[in-house]
Protein backbone atom coordinates (compact mmCIF):
# COMPACT_ATOMS: atom_id res chain seq x y z
CA UNK A 1 0.00 0.00 0.00
CA UNK A 2 1.58 3.32 -1.12
CA UNK A 3 0.46 6.90 -1.27
CA UNK A 4 -0.04 8.82 -4.80
CA UNK A 5 1.47 11.92 -5.22
CA UNK A 6 1.05 14.39 -8.01
CA UNK A 7 3.72 17.16 -8.81
CA UNK A 8 2.44 19.97 -10.57
CA UNK A 9 0.81 17.89 -12.99
CA UNK A 10 -0.05 19.89 -16.40
CA UNK A 11 -2.68 18.41 -19.48
CA UNK A 12 -3.15 19.97 -22.22
CA UNK A 13 -5.88 18.54 -25.27
CA UNK A 14 -5.96 20.39 -28.33
CA UNK A 15 -3.86 23.52 -27.24
CA UNK A 16 -6.54 23.54 -24.08
CA UNK A 17 -5.33 23.87 -20.45
CA UNK A 18 -7.06 20.89 -19.02
CA UNK A 19 -5.31 20.63 -15.64
CA UNK A 20 -2.26 23.42 -14.73
CA UNK A 21 -0.34 22.84 -11.06
CA UNK A 22 -2.07 20.47 -9.67
CA UNK A 23 -0.24 19.05 -6.63
CA UNK A 24 -1.87 16.72 -4.43
CA UNK A 25 -1.37 13.61 -1.94
CA UNK A 26 -3.52 10.89 -1.38
CA UNK A 27 -2.50 8.50 1.14
CA UNK A 28 -2.25 5.08 1.10
CA UNK A 29 -5.21 2.85 2.36
CA UNK A 30 -7.73 6.30 2.43
CA UNK A 31 -11.07 6.00 0.01
CA UNK A 32 -10.27 9.45 -1.15
CA UNK A 33 -12.95 11.27 -3.51
CA UNK A 34 -12.20 13.84 -6.76
CA UNK A 35 -15.66 15.76 -6.80
CA UNK A 36 -16.46 18.83 -9.24
CA UNK A 37 -18.44 20.02 -11.75
CA UNK A 38 -18.43 18.45 -15.40
CA UNK A 39 -14.95 19.51 -16.99
CA UNK A 40 -13.35 20.18 -13.99
CA UNK A 41 -10.58 17.27 -15.07
CA UNK A 42 -11.08 14.91 -12.38
CA UNK A 43 -11.43 11.95 -14.93
CA UNK A 44 -8.36 12.95 -17.06
CA UNK A 45 -6.83 13.14 -13.62
CA UNK A 46 -7.82 9.84 -12.99
CA UNK A 47 -6.87 8.71 -16.53
CA UNK A 48 -3.62 9.88 -15.51
CA UNK A 49 -3.32 8.32 -12.69
CA UNK A 50 -4.31 5.02 -14.16
CA UNK A 51 -2.05 5.56 -17.18
CA UNK A 52 -4.41 6.33 -19.95
CA UNK A 53 -3.45 9.59 -20.98
CA UNK A 54 0.23 11.08 -20.32
CA UNK A 55 0.40 14.36 -18.68
CA UNK A 56 2.39 17.22 -20.23
CA UNK A 57 4.03 18.25 -17.28
CA UNK A 58 4.60 16.91 -13.81
CA UNK A 59 4.87 13.81 -12.36
CA UNK A 60 2.96 11.18 -10.64
CA UNK A 61 4.27 8.77 -7.56
CA UNK A 62 3.21 5.73 -6.50
CA UNK A 63 4.82 5.67 -3.05
CA UNK A 64 8.69 6.46 -4.11
CA UNK A 65 8.35 5.12 -7.42
CA UNK A 66 7.36 7.22 -10.60
CA UNK A 67 5.19 5.75 -12.55
CA UNK A 68 4.77 9.22 -14.93
CA UNK A 69 5.94 7.20 -17.75
CA UNK A 70 4.99 3.38 -16.45
CA UNK A 71 3.12 1.43 -19.03
CA UNK A 72 -0.28 0.75 -17.52
CA UNK A 73 -0.07 -3.17 -16.71
CA UNK A 74 3.33 -2.08 -15.00
CA UNK A 75 1.04 0.48 -12.64
CA UNK A 76 -1.06 -1.99 -9.94
CA UNK A 77 -3.54 0.58 -10.40
CA UNK A 78 -6.77 -0.59 -11.80
CA UNK A 79 -9.66 1.11 -12.86
CA UNK A 80 -13.91 0.17 -12.98
CA UNK A 81 -15.45 2.30 -15.43
CA UNK A 82 -18.98 4.01 -15.70
CA UNK A 83 -20.23 1.76 -18.24
CA UNK A 84 -18.61 -1.18 -16.37
CA UNK A 85 -16.92 -2.31 -19.51
CA UNK A 86 -17.88 -6.31 -18.91
CA UNK A 87 -17.35 -8.79 -21.85
CA UNK A 88 -21.09 -10.08 -22.89
CA UNK A 89 -19.72 -12.71 -24.25
CA UNK A 90 -18.47 -13.95 -21.06
CA UNK A 91 -20.08 -15.33 -17.67
CA UNK A 92 -19.17 -13.88 -14.48
CA UNK A 93 -16.71 -16.29 -13.73
CA UNK A 94 -14.82 -15.69 -16.98
CA UNK A 95 -14.97 -12.07 -16.92
CA UNK A 96 -13.47 -11.67 -13.09
CA UNK A 97 -10.45 -14.86 -14.24
CA UNK A 98 -9.84 -12.76 -17.48
CA UNK A 99 -6.46 -10.95 -16.47
CA UNK A 100 -5.29 -14.03 -14.07
CA UNK A 101 -5.56 -15.93 -17.46
CA UNK A 102 -3.43 -13.55 -19.32
CA UNK A 103 -1.24 -14.19 -16.64
CA UNK A 104 -1.20 -18.15 -17.11
CA UNK A 105 -2.00 -18.89 -13.31
CA UNK A 106 -2.72 -22.22 -12.35
CA UNK A 107 -6.18 -23.14 -13.08
CA UNK A 108 -6.64 -24.14 -9.56
CA UNK A 109 -5.28 -21.13 -8.28
CA UNK A 110 -7.47 -18.71 -10.59
CA UNK A 111 -10.49 -20.79 -9.37
CA UNK A 112 -9.49 -20.00 -5.80
CA UNK A 113 -8.91 -16.47 -6.29
CA UNK A 114 -11.89 -15.75 -8.33
CA UNK A 115 -14.08 -17.41 -5.78
CA UNK A 116 -13.11 -15.49 -2.77
CA UNK A 117 -13.47 -12.55 -4.46
CA UNK A 118 -17.06 -13.33 -5.74
CA UNK A 119 -17.56 -14.27 -1.98
CA UNK A 120 -16.52 -10.99 -1.04
CA UNK A 121 -19.22 -8.79 -3.67
CA UNK A 122 -22.19 -11.33 -2.85
CA UNK A 123 -22.31 -13.06 -6.40
CA UNK A 124 -21.07 -16.18 -5.17
CA UNK A 125 -24.26 -17.38 -5.99
CA UNK A 126 -24.04 -16.26 -9.95
CA UNK A 127 -20.67 -17.82 -10.85
CA UNK A 128 -21.78 -18.91 -14.17
CA UNK A 129 -24.43 -17.21 -15.22
CA UNK A 130 -24.35 -14.76 -18.66
CA UNK A 131 -23.94 -10.68 -17.97
CA UNK A 132 -27.20 -10.10 -19.33
CA UNK A 133 -28.69 -12.00 -16.83
CA UNK A 134 -27.61 -9.54 -13.96
CA UNK A 135 -29.16 -6.52 -13.00
CA UNK A 136 -27.37 -3.66 -12.71
CA UNK A 137 -25.95 -3.51 -9.56
CA UNK A 138 -24.81 -7.10 -10.14
CA UNK A 139 -22.79 -5.64 -12.91
CA UNK A 140 -21.12 -3.36 -11.38
CA UNK A 141 -20.10 -5.97 -8.80
CA UNK A 142 -18.50 -7.49 -11.44
CA UNK A 143 -16.89 -4.78 -12.38
CA UNK A 144 -15.34 -4.33 -8.92
CA UNK A 145 -14.88 -8.27 -8.78
CA UNK A 146 -12.38 -7.87 -11.63
CA UNK A 147 -11.00 -4.58 -11.05
CA UNK A 148 -9.65 -5.92 -7.65
CA UNK A 149 -8.58 -9.84 -8.15
CA UNK A 150 -5.64 -8.66 -9.27
CA UNK A 151 -5.14 -6.64 -5.81
CA UNK A 152 -4.10 -3.46 -7.54
CA UNK A 153 -2.19 -0.99 -4.69
CA UNK A 154 -5.05 1.48 -5.96
CA UNK A 155 -8.52 1.20 -7.05
CA UNK A 156 -9.57 4.37 -9.71
CA UNK A 157 -13.73 4.40 -9.82
CA UNK A 158 -15.32 6.73 -12.38
CA UNK A 159 -18.68 7.45 -11.78
CA UNK A 160 -19.48 4.03 -11.21
CA UNK A 161 -22.60 4.46 -9.95
CA UNK A 162 -23.83 6.72 -12.60
CA UNK A 163 -26.34 4.28 -14.58
CA UNK A 164 -28.04 2.80 -11.31
CA UNK A 165 -31.22 4.18 -9.66
CA UNK A 166 -31.09 6.20 -6.43
CA UNK A 167 -32.27 3.50 -4.11
CA UNK A 168 -29.34 1.05 -5.77
CA UNK A 169 -27.29 3.74 -5.75
CA UNK A 170 -27.29 4.48 -2.07
CA UNK A 171 -26.87 0.72 -1.40
CA UNK A 172 -24.02 0.61 -3.48
CA UNK A 173 -22.08 3.17 -1.21
CA UNK A 174 -22.72 1.70 1.75
CA UNK A 175 -21.23 -1.68 -0.17
CA UNK A 176 -18.09 -0.03 -1.85
CA UNK A 177 -17.33 1.55 1.97
CA UNK A 178 -17.46 -2.15 3.26
CA UNK A 179 -15.30 -3.37 0.52
CA UNK A 180 -12.88 -0.22 1.07
CA UNK A 181 -12.79 -1.24 4.56
CA UNK A 182 -12.30 -4.70 4.18
CA UNK A 183 -9.88 -4.60 1.74
CA UNK A 184 -7.59 -1.77 2.98
CA UNK A 185 -6.92 -1.08 -0.92
CA UNK A 186 -6.68 2.85 -1.77
CA UNK A 187 -9.67 3.90 -3.56
CA UNK A 188 -10.13 7.10 -5.50
CA UNK A 189 -13.47 7.96 -6.39
CA UNK A 190 -14.62 10.19 -9.40
CA UNK A 191 -17.83 12.23 -9.12
CA UNK A 192 -19.80 15.15 -9.48
CA UNK A 193 -22.19 13.77 -7.20
CA UNK A 194 -21.78 15.82 -3.83
CA UNK A 195 -24.12 12.97 -1.85
CA UNK A 196 -21.69 10.03 -3.38
CA UNK A 197 -18.63 11.94 -2.44
CA UNK A 198 -19.96 13.27 1.12
CA UNK A 199 -20.88 9.58 1.87
CA UNK A 200 -18.04 7.41 0.64
CA UNK A 201 -14.43 9.53 1.39
CA UNK A 202 -12.25 9.68 4.44
CA UNK A 203 -10.84 12.85 2.76
CA UNK A 204 -11.88 14.65 -0.65
CA UNK A 205 -10.32 16.88 -2.95
CA UNK A 206 -12.96 19.92 -5.12
CA UNK A 207 -12.29 20.73 -8.19
CA UNK A 208 -13.25 23.70 -10.18
CA UNK A 209 -14.28 24.51 -14.09
CA UNK A 210 -10.67 25.75 -14.36
CA UNK A 211 -8.79 22.23 -13.73
CA UNK A 212 -7.96 23.88 -10.10
CA UNK A 213 -8.15 22.11 -6.64
CA UNK A 214 -9.79 24.64 -4.62
CA UNK A 215 -10.29 22.67 -1.48
CA UNK A 216 -8.28 19.06 -0.42
CA UNK A 217 -10.15 17.86 3.61
CA UNK A 218 -12.62 15.41 5.10
CA UNK A 219 -16.22 15.81 4.05
CA UNK A 220 -16.67 17.26 7.67
CA UNK A 221 -14.12 20.19 6.53
CA UNK A 222 -15.12 20.93 3.28
CA UNK A 223 -19.17 21.49 4.10
CA UNK A 224 -18.46 22.61 7.51
CA UNK A 225 -15.85 25.14 6.43
CA UNK A 226 -15.51 25.91 3.04
CA UNK A 227 -12.42 28.05 1.62
CA UNK A 228 -14.40 29.95 -1.22
CA UNK A 229 -17.67 30.60 -2.36
CA UNK A 230 -17.53 28.05 -5.21
CA UNK A 231 -16.79 24.93 -2.56
CA UNK A 232 -19.22 26.38 -0.14
CA UNK A 233 -21.89 26.43 -3.05
CA UNK A 234 -20.98 23.33 -4.76
CA UNK A 235 -20.66 20.88 -1.77
CA UNK A 236 -24.38 21.50 -0.27
CA UNK A 237 -27.08 24.59 -0.72
CA UNK A 238 -25.91 27.58 1.13
CA UNK A 239 -26.82 31.33 1.44
CA UNK A 240 -23.88 33.88 0.32
CA UNK A 241 -24.18 37.63 1.24
CA UNK A 242 -21.75 40.64 0.99
CA UNK A 243 -20.55 42.14 3.62
CA UNK A 244 -17.93 44.25 5.13
CA UNK A 245 -16.28 43.39 8.57
CA UNK A 246 -16.89 46.26 11.41
CA UNK A 247 -16.67 46.36 15.32
CA UNK A 248 -13.33 45.06 15.98
CA UNK A 249 -13.90 41.75 13.57
CA UNK A 250 -17.29 41.09 15.76
CA UNK A 251 -19.77 41.92 13.15
CA UNK A 252 -20.45 42.20 9.61
CA UNK A 253 -22.32 45.06 8.03
CA UNK A 254 -24.97 43.57 5.13
CA UNK A 255 -25.96 46.52 3.09
CA UNK A 256 -29.72 46.99 4.16
CA UNK A 257 -30.05 43.90 6.18
CA UNK A 258 -28.28 45.28 9.39
CA UNK A 259 -24.91 43.90 10.89
CA UNK A 260 -25.19 40.56 12.36
CA UNK A 261 -22.37 38.90 15.05
CA UNK A 262 -19.66 36.98 13.59
CA UNK A 263 -17.04 34.87 15.05
CA UNK A 264 -13.54 34.83 12.79
CA UNK A 265 -11.22 31.99 13.70
CA UNK A 266 -7.18 33.27 14.22
CA UNK A 267 -6.07 31.80 10.56
CA UNK A 268 -8.56 34.17 8.56
CA UNK A 269 -6.01 37.16 8.75
CA UNK A 270 -7.59 38.97 5.97
CA UNK A 271 -10.81 39.87 7.95
CA UNK A 272 -10.00 42.88 9.30
CA UNK A 273 -12.20 46.10 9.81
CA UNK A 274 -13.26 47.51 6.61
CA UNK A 275 -12.91 44.50 4.51
CA UNK A 276 -15.38 43.46 1.80
CA UNK A 277 -15.90 39.82 2.63
CA UNK A 278 -18.72 36.88 1.94
CA UNK A 279 -20.61 35.41 4.44
CA UNK A 280 -21.50 32.34 4.29
CA UNK A 281 -24.86 30.29 5.98
CA UNK A 282 -25.97 26.70 5.49
CA UNK A 283 -29.98 26.31 5.37
CA UNK A 284 -30.39 23.90 7.94
CA UNK A 285 -28.13 26.31 10.23
CA UNK A 286 -31.06 28.89 10.63
CA UNK A 287 -34.01 28.26 12.64
CA UNK A 288 -37.63 29.83 10.96
CA UNK A 289 -40.50 30.52 12.64
CA UNK A 290 -43.56 32.80 12.93
CA UNK A 291 -43.06 33.83 16.35
CA UNK A 292 -39.82 35.56 17.91
CA UNK A 293 -37.77 33.08 19.67
CA UNK A 294 -34.91 34.05 22.68
CA UNK A 295 -31.35 32.39 22.79
CA UNK A 296 -29.90 33.60 19.10
CA UNK A 297 -27.13 36.39 18.57
CA UNK A 298 -28.07 36.79 14.74
CA UNK A 299 -31.96 37.53 14.23
CA UNK A 300 -33.87 38.26 10.26
CA UNK A 301 -37.41 38.91 9.13
CA UNK A 302 -39.08 38.42 5.97
CA UNK A 303 -42.21 36.88 3.58
CA UNK A 304 -42.06 33.35 2.61
CA UNK A 305 -41.93 33.28 -1.03
CA UNK A 306 -41.74 29.32 -1.99
CA UNK A 307 -41.82 26.15 0.10
CA UNK A 308 -40.50 23.13 -1.20
CA UNK A 309 -40.90 19.84 0.18
CA UNK A 310 -38.03 17.09 0.47
CA UNK A 311 -39.86 14.63 2.85
CA UNK A 312 -37.04 14.73 4.99
CA UNK A 313 -36.84 18.42 5.79
CA UNK A 314 -39.03 21.33 3.71
CA UNK A 315 -37.46 24.42 1.92
CA UNK A 316 -38.20 27.78 2.31
CA UNK A 317 -37.45 30.70 0.33
CA UNK A 318 -37.94 33.81 2.04
CA UNK A 319 -38.03 37.27 0.56
CA UNK A 320 -35.97 39.98 2.85
CA UNK A 321 -36.34 43.73 3.20
CA UNK A 322 -33.83 44.49 0.40
CA UNK A 323 -35.03 41.42 -2.21
CA UNK A 324 -32.60 38.92 -1.42
CA UNK A 325 -34.03 35.27 -1.22
CA UNK A 326 -32.75 33.46 1.80
CA UNK A 327 -32.73 29.67 1.80
CA UNK A 328 -33.61 27.71 5.22
CA UNK A 329 -34.16 23.79 5.39
CA UNK A 330 -36.42 22.75 8.40
CA UNK A 331 -36.39 18.88 9.50
CA UNK A 332 -39.26 16.98 9.33
CA UNK A 333 -39.39 15.47 12.92
CA UNK A 334 -43.61 15.51 13.60
CA UNK A 335 -46.09 14.59 11.21
CA UNK A 336 -48.27 17.39 12.29
CA UNK A 337 -45.90 19.98 13.65
CA UNK A 338 -46.83 22.99 16.60
CA UNK A 339 -46.67 25.83 13.78
CA UNK A 340 -47.49 25.60 10.35
CA UNK A 341 -45.65 27.97 7.82
CA UNK A 342 -47.57 29.19 4.72
CA UNK A 343 -46.82 31.23 1.61
CA UNK A 344 -46.63 34.97 2.12
CA UNK A 345 -46.20 34.05 6.09
CA UNK A 346 -44.53 37.01 7.65
CA UNK A 347 -41.59 34.75 9.99
CA UNK A 348 -38.20 35.17 12.05
CA UNK A 349 -35.19 33.61 11.12
CA UNK A 350 -32.32 33.10 13.14
CA UNK A 351 -28.41 31.54 13.59
CA UNK A 352 -25.49 31.85 15.97
CA UNK A 353 -22.35 33.64 15.15
CA UNK A 354 -20.37 30.21 15.05
CA UNK A 355 -22.59 29.33 11.99
CA UNK A 356 -21.08 31.81 10.01
CA UNK A 357 -18.36 30.67 7.96
CA UNK A 358 -16.30 34.01 6.50
CA UNK A 359 -15.31 33.64 2.67
CA UNK A 360 -12.66 35.88 0.71
CA UNK A 361 -14.63 38.29 -1.40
Amino acid sequence: MREIRLQNIRKVFENEIVLEGINLTIPSGEFFALLGPSGSGKTTLLRLIAGFEQADGGAIFLGNKNITHVPINERRVNTVFQNYALFPHLNVFDNVAYSLKLKKLKSDVIEQRVIKILKTVHLEKHIYKSISQLSGGQQQRVALARAIVNEPDVLLLDEPLAALDMALREKMLVELIELQDQLKTTFVYVTHDQFEALTVADRMAIMNSDGEIEQVGTPKEIYEFPASSFVATFVGSTNILKGTVCENRKQIEVGELGRFDISVPSDKVWAIDGAQILMSIRPEKIEISKTELAGFANHLTGTVDSIVYHGRSTQYLVLLGDGTILHVFEQNEEHFPHEEIDYDDKVHMYWQKENVVLLEK
